[in-house]
């Protein structure tokens, strides 16, 4: 229990990470919730960049179990183990960028929890159009989902171009 509460305060400063995403997540959803109506699209660029808030009862790319109260449950359920996985995994990881990245997801799959322990939904609010073949624009999303991204990428470029460079020496 020692040596688990000695890695856990090793990664309080990587942790604060993972707070400053759920504050910064939380506050710009709130925000637009109280700002902008469901369903409006503001565009702050004319093409790129708009806002437009929805109210997501599914997971990514609005997956969903056709139920939203089943949805829910099922996401909440899911994000909770999810996130027991993230603390493990960022435990036993020496990979500083992995544990970065680790606390990045953390945050974002917190402040996606919150919303939906809170509302019944996620508030996604982020339109763009990032050029592509497939669709028009990129599905909606929030600062918690662009968080889980930005990890994502951080991982991939570390494990394929400086995993070496960050691991610590103990």
């Amino acid at each position: 229990m020692a040596i688990l509460v000695k890695k856990l305060v090793k990664l309080l400063p990587f942790y604060w990470v993972s707070l400053i995403v759920i504050i910064i997540d939380q506050i710009s959803k709130y925000v637009v919730r109280n700002s902008i109506e469901i369903g409006h699209t503001i565009k702050l660029t004319p093409n790129l960049i708009w806002l437009r808030v929805v109210q997501n009862t599914g997971a990514a790319f609005s997956f969903s179990f056709g139920n939203p109260l089943l949805n829910r449950i099922l996401f909440i359920i899911i994000s909770i183990i999810a996130i027991f996985f993230i603390v493990y995994l960022s435990i036993k990881s020496k990979n500083r960028i992995e544990i970065f990245s680790f606390a990045l997801i953390l945050g974002g799959a917190l402040g996606n929890l919150i919303d939906r322990i809170i509302m019944g939904s996620v508030t996604d609010f982020i339109w763009c159009d990032f050029p592509d073949i497939i669709m028009t624009r990129w599905p909606i999303f929030n600062i918690a989902d662009s968080s889980i991204v930005i990890a994502i990428v951080l991982m991939i470029a570390s494990i394929l171009f400086h995993k070496d460079k960050y691991e610590e020496k103990e």
